[in-house]
């Protein structure tokens, strides 16, 4: 899980955006008044900020009413202390990055420290590439200051694994819920079960859509897609070799256009609605998922294949793909099968959802789909 924190300093009302944050699950907030800290709850992490500069006594006023203390590295003399002597505040460092050698400083902090704060004066995420890199194997958090959401949102990905956490100042309401729900955004785990193969019948032509996005799938990897939204199948990317044509590990050639697939926040969409920058998520066999951003969505009319098949519990599951050895479903075991290679008894993965899609939201009403 991401780190929210939030920096109360500067703001006209911080008592009341503190509020806001601590109601909403932000992790820590930040601030540089002592007297501010002591009043805010032990429920969050309370950050005191040392710059440089900073007076001892009011040092130790922060130490004394925060649970960590990040101090301006310039002021630090012992890289090797992880609590202020005296106190039972833990003891960070706060980095400037404006650049090579305070670069090479947040990479030290970073590595040493289990807790730096980095603000970073290049518009670029370079110098944070090289952080992260620095720090790869290092047990502690690394925490960026960020100027807005979409910002943040950029940070948090940044060579895959992102920035432990990110801090920021509010401008407004509802700021702080919106880093929170982004800092939560990890991507759900998915029960994958084995489908079994009805029926498999020719059905002429129709409208197919090739998914093409910005990301390369795994082996065992594809989308979920499906005509019923009570049950899916695990169509495969074109990860795999194919013979007359290079591999396209970005794209998954998944069904016909009202096929539903299913993206974020366990919402499904159609095929057909798909866009540049619409999000789906990629499963694995082993039912994890990450999201990924579709480049484009290409449809064209070939000839089509129907898989009829049902779940152990008699769910039915249908989808209808092009007709082309080309075209594949994965197995249990991450198995590649060629769609017209598939018989009766067959055994597929797919997913059985519980409920019903009103406008791709999950609704409790009676549906049939046959």
């Amino acid at each position: 899980m991401k780190l929210a924190w939030i920096d109360l300093r500067g703001l006209d009302d911080p008592k009341a955006v503190a509020e806001e944050a601590v109601h909403v699950g932000v992790h820590g907030l930040l601030s540089d008044d002592p007297t501010l800290l002591n009043v805010l709850p032990p429920s969050v992490r309370r950050v005191g900020l040392a710059g440089f500069g900073t007076p001892e006594s009011q040092f130790a006023e922060l130490c004394d009413a925060a649970d960590l203390v990040v101090r301006d590295h310039r002021e630090i003399a012992d890289w090797s202390a992880t609590q202020v002597p005296g106190f039972e505040t833990e003891l960070g460092a706060y980095v400037v990055v404006d650049n090579h050698t305070s670069l090479e400083t947040a990479c030290a902090s970073a590595s040493r420290f289990g807790w730096t704060v980095i603000e970073f004066t290049d518009p670029t995420k370079i110098p944070l590439e090289i952080v992260l890199a620095a720090a790869d194997k290092s047990e502690g958090h690394t925490i960026t200051v960020v100027r807005d959401i979409e910002e943040a949102e950029i940070v948090l990905g940044v060579l895959e694994r992102g920035s432990d956490g990110v801090v920021f100042a509010p401008r407004g309401i509802g700021d702080a819920g919106d880093l929170v729900r982004l800092t939560h955004a990890d991507s759900p785990h998915m029960q994958l079960e084995e489908l079994e193969v009805r029926r498999i019948v020719h059905v002429g032509l129709g409208d197919r859509v090739c998914v093409d996005t910005c990301s390369h799938f795994g082996e065992d990897e594809g989308i979920l897609v499906g005509s019923y939204s009570y049950g899916m199948i695990l169509a495969c990317s074109e990860t795999h070799p194919l013979p007359y044509m290079p591999t396209r590990p970005f794209r998954v050639n998944a069904g016909a256009l009202h096929s539903y697939t299913v993206g974020p926040d366990n919402r499904t969409r159609y095929l057909s609605e798909l866009r540049a920058g619409s999000e789906l998520l990629a499963v694995r066999t082993n039912g994890e998922t990450r999201r990924v951003v579709v480049g484009r969505a290409k449809m064209e009319t070939r000839p089509m294949l129907q898989i009829d098949a049902k779940s152990s519990s008699g769910t039915a599951v249908n989808l209808l793909v092009q007709d082309d050895w080309h075209v594949r479903v994965l197995g249990p075991q991450a198995e590649v099968n060629n769609v017209t290679e598939l018989r009766p008894g067959d055994r597929i993965a797919g997913s059985t959802l519980t409920e019903p899609r009103h406008v791709g939201y999950a609704v409790r009403e009676f549906l049939l789909e046959q």
